[in-house]
């Protein structure tokens, strides 16, 4: 025993005292882009007297299917901007809707699922599907169905929030909300999920990943990771990428969810914890690029998994990554830490461009719309926008906790804790006010109370698990 303890002490201390810091082989499997430094921005076009069709897309979390959360805009949606209408769910909103043609889908905290009009903010249909859920939809346009994420279908004790448990997916139909199919996730689900050729991907807390046939749920395969997970799997070709919570990250093909590659990151050849990825992975450049609660960033290669790079921050990085290549700046990975710094990273180098101080813990994702990649501070519990080339912020919002902002092309959608608002180009205009007018004009109606979302968001998050 003696000499085992000092064996296993040798071990320790080898992994203390080498583990690895940052690691950078920038010329392993980079696909550099074209240059668009000196491609002028688009000139928006101006608007017809009759609004046409509104066929805009934003079918799942992170934008498309290499999650890449970046949304080349027009000029016109550059800050300032000014609060249109506003939405307030009444539930905590953990995760973002998605956009189909003119309409938001939503799924709250506490398994309600809405679609909300996007030019007016006005519900047109709610259903109850589940009693716990922290997931973003995902929309089947072959289907005309939107994916719903379940984490439990149970009653809490009390009326507090259930544990995870006895979940699963739910396929509702985008015009009435009508529940389609169900397919059962016995440990629940918190996997946003991706629709392509037909099938919908996602995982649960039991460590399954899933690709069942969107238009009846009918399972084509599974497969079984290592740790549980959370976050949503990546698409790019035939290639599925997805990280767990024992700190590996993957890549099964598409098609059949046989395994290409299966990689982890420091201490897990001896045995130790390596921290765990709720990141959802952001594809591009011929990496895969997540964020890790060991603190670091991690870059692998698509096609084998070799590292890349592994750049550390001071804390958790629950955050997925937006990426894309920044005019003048080239390409770059954009995540916030629990540290309460904003990171701007080489996408090759993974050597870090600028950082921000937000001030306090950054939980959720950042999406970069035009020249501006948003975050929230889970801390403050606001929002702000800074130049994707410098840093320097240059918008701000009272509210935000998570991920901040989806937009089209006409509004930018921020997500606060239970309200939605529509953010609209340019300052707000003031208007005349009656001289005896004591109330405003309009209204919006209050919502119908239900427990109260302090003691919802108090439950279920601990540290090391339920965070972002």
């Amino acid at each position: 025993m003696a000499v085992l303890l000092l064996a296993l002490g040798g071990t320790v201390a080898f992994v203390l005292l080498h583990a690895p810091g940052n690691v950078s082989h920038p010329n392993l499997e980079f696909t550099a882009p074209p240059s668009t430094a000196a491609a002028p921005p688009p000139t928006p076009k101006p608007k017809p007297k009759h609004a046409a069709v509104d066929n805009f897309l934003w079918p799942l979390y992170g934008y498309n299917d290499a999650r890449t959360r970046a949304l080349a805009a027009s000029r016109a949606l550059a800050p300032p901007l000014h609060v249109g209408w506003r939405y307030d769910e009444g539930g905590l909103l953990e995760f973002p809707p998605v956009i189909y043609h003119g309409t938001l889908y939503l799924l709250d905290d506490y398994g309600y699922a809405r679609a909300v009009d996007a030019r007016s903010g006005h519900v047109l249909w709610t259903r109850h599907v589940g009693t716990l859920a922290a997931a973003s939809p995902a929309i089947d346009v072959a289907d005309h169905l939107v994916m719903m994420p379940i984490l439990s279908m149970n009653p809490g004790p009390d009326g507090r929030v259930p544990p995870p448990g006895n979940g699963r997916l739910v396929a509702l139909s985008m015009r009435t909300g009508r529940a389609v199919w169900s397919h059962p996730v016995a440990p629940g689900s918190e996997s946003s999920p991706i629709v392509s050729r037909r099938l919908v991907y996602f995982g649960d807390q039991g460590g399954t990943v899933y690709a069942l046939r969107a238009r009846d749920g009918r399972v084509k395969w599974t497969y079984h990771a290592s740790g549980a997970v959370k976050g949503g799997p990546a698409l790019v070709g035939q290639t599925l990428y997805f990280g767990d919570y024992a700190g590996r990250a993957y890549a099964l093909n598409a098609l059949n969810g046989r395994q290409i590659w299966a990689v982890g990151t420091s201490g897990t050849q001896f045995g130790f914890g390596s921290g765990n990825f709720y990141s959802t992975p952001a594809v591009a450049f011929g990496r895969v690029y997540l964020g890790n609660t060991d603190g670091r960033v991690y870059s692998f290669g698509a096609r084998d998994g070799a590292l890349a790079w592994a750049t550390a921050t001071g804390a958790y990085v629950y955050s997925s990554a937006a990426v894309q290549d920044t005019p003048g700046l080239g390409p770059t990975v954009f995540i916030g830490s629990y540290d309460g710094n904003f990171y701007a990273f080489n996408a090759q180098s993974g050597a870090i461009r600028w950082t921000h101080n937000a001030g306090g813990k950054i939980s959720g994702s950042p999406t970069i719309v035009g020249n501006v990649v948003y975050y929230s501070d889970l801390g403050s519990k606001t929002s702000a926008g800074l130049d994707v080339r410098t840093g320097h912020q240059v918008f701000s919002f009272h509210d935000g906790l998570f991920s901040p902002v989806i937009a089209d092309d006409r509004a930018i959608y921020l997500i606060g804790r239970q309200t939605i608002y529509e953010l609209l180009p340019g300052a707000r205009k003031r208007r005349a006010v009656p001289p005896r007018s004591r109330h405003p004009t309009g209204s919006h109606a209050k919502p119908r109370s239900r427990t109260s979302t302090a003691n919802r968001v108090s439950r279920r998050r601990s540290a090391s698990q339920r965070n972002r």
